[in-house]
Parts: structure tokens; C-alpha cells; sequence
């Protein structure tokens, strides 16, 4: 009765804490995109998609350490298991809850990526102010969103059909093959199609953590020790400019005060003159509404905090770069190699982020709270580096990321962006912490000879972490480990992937650390805004 009581106690704290966790990331949402969503030009359906996307995202962060956690608390600290946890059925149920959790949110995810975020899309770009007919803008935006819906379904076919283990007899006829093929879907529940699926689209997000989030792990914490430039010298500056365009004009024009006209260059030269005197006028305003801000006041106030914190972030940023260098190190010399996907049973190389996940053990719930602080870092870096680099395709700078300024498609862009970079995020720190993230904080007892041994009695149990030499019945490997594993040629094409993402890290690093201070309206002022932006800037910096 006691142990039933104490699993309900459990249990219902868990729920409590994941409802508490819920209510904290939807609020983060809303603020997050309300923050960016452009005012002129925001759209009911499109900001509660973009809010529940990014909800979506972080929820699927969030899980890979309470799969952690529940393998870990399953053990007491000698190494036996704790009486609700003794059973193998009971154990059993736990895992393929979690592992129907990963389901259901990576389902979630596909549905959003290939049919309702470009549903959603594709009916605003159809929108337009004499168009009326809402039933029509649905249908052109359901015409499109058919191509992705055709990619989703190849890809779970792919996954369903292709069979991870190869036919028992090579001799086999037609019929049996296709047999075969059917036992192994039936077998499986269709899941392995959604694990081919999620693994294709994980290839995406591993593009866009190389591109995003090793940029923004680089920028975000040299900006925030950089600080930015002096709002008064950036006037003054301004200032400056303005009259020398005003005087370039005023020569140009000065050729025809006596009625001959001016020849086709210096018409193309008064045309991009004006033009850049229109961009620095309205860089003026934005830097007087900027002086008399008190964000900027508050944030001149901070700066100390924000050195602190530019400090902190540069050195968890090279604890992760020294630690997937090592791991992946680790792979490149002791595992199969490129047949088995690198894949290896725990760890031969110190690896320094491995090492103080498992020293923090002993201190409940250090090491729940790191690798938590570790998932989030990684998708608040993303976000960083899409704000500061915006959405590109290839060289085409597609959309930017601006405080009440950021449009619709942009949002709708940003949140699939970073769905696509969760789900390669649990690689990631199965990369930096390949052994915690494998077995958690368990402990397994192990037999060796008595040194000094009793009669009757010539064995002795010690206590051991669990690792890849530990009795499959003693330690528990999470269900995110086994989901990354699933098909080899992507943990080997997830190994390169790793490289790539240290040396774009590198020369981002390189670079941020070459570039000056930045603007305090960094971004907010562009030839090509529209004049309804400033009024825009200056409600989101009226206090």
C-alpha cells in the first residue's frame, strides 16, 4: 500500500510540475511573438500558429530530460531499483510511455511542418485586400501545401517499406519478400515510417543548427560583452552624414539652375543621394526615439550584468565545443566506423561536460537542472542566431527579424526553423554527455571477488555507473538514445554534421570577435522599410 501511495505521489508531482512547465512556455510564446509580430500586418491564425509552433518546440525540448529523469529515478543511489520500479513490466509501461511521447510530438511536428505551416503560409501570401472570397484563398493554399503532404507521405512509405533488418534467406520468391515487407510494418505499428520521417527532417534541423545555432552561440555572448555604440556619437555621426548628402545634392543640382538638364549619371546619382538621405532622416528619428528611451537607459544601467552574462555564455559555449570535439573524437577512433553509424558503448576519452554531469549526481537535481539549462541554451542560441543573421535561402536574404516589425511569413519561418532544430538537439547533447544522456545517473551493483572472503560468502557487491558493460537488466537506456540509433546512416551523416558545426562555430567566432561594437538600432533601419515602420519602432520604445 505504502509503495502504491508513494508511485501516485510521484506521479501526480510529475504532472504538476510538466502542467507548471506548460504554462511557462506558452506564456514565453506569446510574449516572444508578440514581441517580434509586426502590428500593421498581423493575422489572427497566423500569430496562434506561430505561438503554438514555438510552444510545440519547446514542449519537445523539454522532454528529452524528464526521459532522463525517469530512468535515473527508477534506482536508488547503491544501485538497487526502488520498490514501484522493481517489476520489469512496471518499467516496461514507463518506457513506452515516454517513447509514445516522442511519438506524439514528433507527430505533431511533421503535421506542422508539411501541412499547417504552409497551409498557413500560403493563405496569407493568397490574401488580398480586394479578394473577399475566404473559400478561395483556402483552396490556392491548399493547392500548394499538396506538394508537402506528397514528401511527408514518400517519406513514411520509405520508412514502412524498407525494412531495417534484411530478409531471412536471400532464395526467398516475390511473395514471400513482399510478406516480408507487411510483417515487418505489421510488427512495428508504422512506427519505424515515422522514425525514417522525423529522421529526414532532422537532417534539415542539423542544416539549420550548423547555419543558426553555431552562429548565435558564437555572437550572442561577444555582443552582450561588446555592449553598443554611444547613442550621442552615433548622432552626432549621423548628424554629420546628413550634411554631406546635403551638399552632394546640392552640387548635382546646382548644374541645372541655368536650365540645361542633367545628363543620365548624375540623375542616377541624385536618385540613390536622395534615397540615402530619406534612410539616414529616418536613421536620425530612430536614434532620438532610441536616446530618450528608458530601454536603453535600463540597459546602459545593466551593463555590468550583461558582461557577466557574455563571460558566462562564452565559456559554456567552449565547454560544448571541447566536449563534441572529444566525443566525436572518441567515435573517430574507437567506434566501427561509417558501416555502424560511429556508433559507441559509452566513453574512452575524458570528456569534461560527461564527467560533471556525473559528478553532480550525488547533489539531487543538479544534473536535472544542468542538462535542462544545457536544451534550453541550445534553442535560445537558435533563436539568437536567427535574429541576427534573419532567414535566408542559400545567398537570398528571404525575411528579418525585427522587434514589431517581423512579418507574418517570417514567424511562420522562424517557428518551423526552430521545430526542425529541437529535433536535432537531443543528438546534439547525446554528443556533448554521450554516457549521462544514455544511462541518466543510474547505478548498478556489481559482483567481484571478496578480497577478504568469508566462508560461504566469496563474492562482494560494489557500486558502479551504469555503462555499456553493465547487465541488460540493471540499467534502463532512455528511449531518445534508442530513437537517435534507429537507422545508422543517420547517425553517420549527424557525425559529420558535428564537425561541421565546430568549424562554422569557429569562424563565427573569429568573426564576431573582428567586428566592432554594434548599433544600438542594429537592423532597425533599412532602405527598403516602408514609412509606417518608424511608427511602429516608436511604440515598442515609448515607456
Amino acid at each position: 500500500f505504502l509503495t502504491n501511495m508513494t508511485q501516485k505521489v510521484h506521479y501526480f508531482w510529475l504532472f504538476d510540475l510538466s502542467k507548471l512547465c506548460q504554462t511557462v512556455i506558452l506564456a514565453f510564446c506569446w510574449v516572444y511573438i508578440r514581441k517580434y509580430q509586426s502590428r500593421q500586418e498581423s493575422e489572427v491564425i497566423s500569430t496562434i500558429t506561430a505561438i503554438c509552433a514555438l510552444a510545440i518546440a519547446l514542449i519537445t525540448s523539454a522532454l528529452l530530460p524528464v526521459d532522463i529523469f525517469l530512468v535515473s529515478f527508477m534506482k536508488y543511489p547503491n544501485g538497487t531499483y526502488k520498490d514501484w520500479a522493481a517489476s520489469n513490466e512496471t518499467r516496461r509501461q514507463i518506457e513506452d510511455t515516454v517513447l509514445y511521447g516522442y511519438y506524439t510530438l514528433y507527430s505533431i511536428i511533421l503535421f506542422c511542418v508539411f501541412f499547417w505551416i504552409p497551409f498557413v503560409y500560403f493563405y496569407y501570401e493568397e490574401k488580398d485586400e480586394d479578394n473577399v472570397n475566404k473559400c478561395s484563398q483556402a483552396k490556392n493554399a491548399l493547392k500548394y501545401t499538396v506538394g508537402f503532404v506528397v514528401v511527408c507521405a514518400a517519406l513514411l512509405l520509405i520508412g514502412a517499406f524498407v525494412p531495417l533488418q534484411p530478409p531471412p534467406s536471400q532464395n526467398s520468391t516475390q511473395w514471400e519478400k513482399v510478406k516480408y515487407l507487411f510483417e515487418e510494418l505489421g510488427s512495428s505499428n508504422g512506427l519505424d515510417a515515422l522514425s525514417f520521417s522525423i529522421s529526414s527532417l532532422t537532417l534539415i534541423g542539423m542544416l539549420a543548427v550548423i547555419t543558426y545555432t553555431a552562429y548565435g552561440m558564437s555572437v550572442l555572448p561577444l555582443n552582450l560583452i561588446k555592449g553598443t555604440r554611444s547613442v550621442l556619437y552615433e548622432r552626432l555621426e549621423n548628424t554629420e552624414d546628413v550634411e554631406e548628402v546635403e551638399q552632394q545634392i546640392a552640387k548635382i543640382k546646382a548644374k541645372c539652375e541655368d536650365g540645361r538638364p542633367l545628363s543620365l549619371r548624375d540623375r542616377r546619382n541624385l536618385q540613390e543621394l536622395e534615397a540615402k538621405l530619406q534612410t539616414l532622416r529616418r536613421r536620425g528619428r530612430h536614434l532620438e526615439i532610441a536616446e530618450r528611451s528608458c530601454c536603453t537607459k535600463v540597459g546602459s544601467a545593466l551593463r555590468p550584468l550583461k558582461i557577466l552574462l557574455g563571460v558566462f555564455f562564452i565559456l559554456v559555449a567552449l565547454l560544448f565545443t571541447v566536449a563534441l570535439f572529444i566525443s566525436n573524437l572518441d567515435k573517430a577512433l574507437h567506434s566501427a566506423g561509417i558501416s555502424t553509424g560511429f556508433i559507441i558503448f559509452g566513453t574512452n576519452l575524458t570528456n569534461p561536460l560527461n564527467e560533471l554531469l556525473l559528478a553532480l549526481q550525488p547533489v539531487f537535481p543538479l544534473d536535472y537542472v544542468l542538462i535542462t539549462v544545457i536544451t534550453m541554451y541550445f534553442v535560445f542560441t537558435s533563436m539568437a542566431g536567427i535574429r541576427n543573421m534573419g532567414i535566408w535561402f542559400f545567398w537570398i536574404r528571404l525575411y528579418k527579424i525585427r522587434p514589431q516589425r517581423t512579418r507574418p511569413q517570417a514567424l511562420l519561418f522562424l517557428c518551423m526553423i526552430l521545430l526542425l532544430i529541437v529535433l536535432h538537439t537531443s543528438y546534439m547533447i547525446y554528443s556533448l554527455a554521450p554516457q549521462y544522456v544514455m544511462y541518466g545517473s543510474q547505478k548498478y551493483l556489481l559482483q567481484v571477488r571478496a578480497l577478504d572472503p568469508s566462508p560461504g560468502n566469496q563474492t562482494a557487491s560494489t557500486t558502479k555507473i551504469c555503462d555499456a558493460d553493465a547487465p541488460e537488466d540493471q540499467c534502463t537506456v532512455t528511449r531518445s538514445y534508442l530513437f537517435l540509433h534507429k537507422f545508422w546512416f543517420f547517425s553517420t551523416i549527424y557525425y559529420f554534421g558535428n564537425w561541421a558545426f565546430l568549424a562554422v562555430f569557429l569562424i563565427g567566432l573569429v568573426v564576431s570577435c573582428c567586428r566592432g561594437k554594434k548599433s544600438v538600432i542594429e537592423g532597425e533601419v533599412e532602405a527598403d522599410d516602408s514609412d509606417f515602420s518608424d511608427d511602429e519602432y516608436e511604440s515598442y520604445h515609448h515607456c
